[in-house]
């Protein structure tokens, strides 16, 4: 039936939309620090049961075993997944930047208080010397580095020391944890290289890096995207060709709708 096949091909249309749409946020974000690129699952809609045969089943029921003629009514998406395969990483000779090198989160305190969990290692020292990110946010942990500190040393196991001006003196001003998730791929998005833990992801493990199961840090390294241009390129042109694909589809259904309007006139 025509009218079918219009719906199907329309919901093909807008499932290779989605598609395109996060392809493009993908390749958006090639340069963002940290960022982990998604993909879009697709789910296959319900089945309509147009005819049931009784061949080979008794005359007064058919079996569920019995051939049956079933059509879907297309596609859709249903999720994006998250990628966190790790990105590359380099060095910046920045003292303050880490990386790590391994699973973990950065743990950042959000404006209302809740924690946020990044892979951006991107910080800085604000007016008051606490170390927060590019958004603002502080760490966790709360480490503030002294104005007069003449370096900052982070170990791999999140241990941040400084070396005070005058006297040369090295303090320790408190250690880096990292957060863990037994589903990562469950954390939403919130922007802001930022993530929230859900339900799906589970609870936070957190420890030190360098534990087990957890990555070092890595002072004067940032870690890159995880895309892939070429890679998204090629699922670019595969979702634009099914989109077009779709699309014929659609006029083709027309073309048969016109032809049986002029069998009837």
């Amino acid at each position: 039936m025509p009218f079918r096949a219009l719906t199907t091909a329309s919901l093909g249309m807008s499932a290779q939309q989605k598609s395109v749409d996060n392809i493009a946020n993908n390749l958006s974000n090639v340069s963002t620090t940290g960022f982990k690129k998604s993909n879009i699952a697709f789910q296959d809609l319900f089945y309509e049961d147009i005819a049931v045969s009784k061949a080979g089943a008794s005359a007064n029921r058919i079996s569920n075993d019995s051939p049956r003629l079933q059509l879907g009514h297309g596609s859709q998406a249903v999720s994006t997944i998250r990628n966190f395969t790790q990105g590359s990483i380099s060095e910046t000779g920045n003292p303050l930047d880490m990386a790590i090198s391994g699973d973990g989160f950065f743990r950042v305190e959000k404006p209302d208080g809740s924690i946020g969990y990044t892979r951006d290692g991107n910080f800085t020292r604000d007016s008051s010397g606490m170390l927060v990110n590019s958004s603002g946010l502080s760490l966790a942990e709360q480490i503030e580095v002294p104005m007069e500190a003449k370096a900052v040393d982070i170990s791999q196991d999140g241990t941040v020391t400084a070396l005070m001006g005058g006297n040369n003196r090295e303090i320790e001003l408190g250690q880096i944890e990292l957060a863990r998730f037994s589903n990562p791929a469950g954390l939403k998005a919130e922007g802001g290289n930022l993530f929230s833990e859900t339900q799906a992801s589970g609870m936070p493990f957190v420890d030190h890096p360098g534990s087990e199961g957890f990555g070092n840090v890595r002072q004067g390294y940032l870690e890159g995207s995880n895309v892939d241009v070429v890679t998204e390129m090629v699922q670019l042109i595969e979702a634009q060709r099914a989109y077009e694909t779709n699309s014929k589809m659609v006029q083709s259904a027309e073309d048969m709708m016109s032809v049986t309007n002029s069998i009837k006139r």
